[in-house]
């Protein structure tokens, strides 16, 4: 029986990670040869690739960090209510120390020399940006270029990034 509770907990886990939504990304390539990377299709529906970026791999967040986001969203609806944040000045990378997938994620933005703003989750500023963003699932989330990955995956940083060249 000492098993049980450990299947249970890897359950839970399996499960969460399976929910994580996925993201569609749109290249389209212009008639003066400038690719762009969108979340919504080309107003001329003309596509070059469609990527989905699903599942990537990421950390769930603890019960007692989710109880607390759970707090705040009931103390912040009317912020909420005007909308997600589109974060497109400067990149927006929401993380915790715990957490693998955010330290890949930070050696590849320090590889590649990137700025951003970063937020962790387990600190109350970090937190409460994490729900104002709209954020609820896991770590790490990054905002760059008005589109938003959730988890880590080179490719995916690659493509978010491929926009600001």
């Amino acid at each position: 029986m000492s098993f049980a509770p450990n299947a249970l907990v890897l359950a839970v886990c399996t499960l969460a990670s399976a929910a994580i939504q996925a993201d569609t990304v749109y290249r389209s390539v212009g008639p003066d040869g400038k690719v762009t990377y969108s979340q919504r299709p080309p107003s001329d529906g003309k596509i070059d690739k469609t990527l989905v970026y699903q599942n990537l791999p990421s950390s769930p967040l603890p019960e007692s960090t989710q109880r607390y986001r759970a707090e705040l969203l009931k103390s912040m609806n009317r912020k909420l209510a005007d909308g997600a944040k589109p974060y497109r000045a400067q990149p927006v990378f929401f993380m915790a120390q715990w957490c693998g997938y955010c330290k890949q994620a930070k050696s590849y933005l320090a590889e590649k020399g990137i700025s951003y703003r970063e937020y962790d989750i387990d600190t109350a500023d970090g937190m409460r940006a994490f729900v104002e963003a709209g954020e609820t699932r896991s770590v790490p989330v990054m905002f760059a270029n008005g589109q938003r990955v959730q988890g880590f995956r080179r490719s995916a940083y690659d493509a978010l990034f491929a926009r600001a060249k």
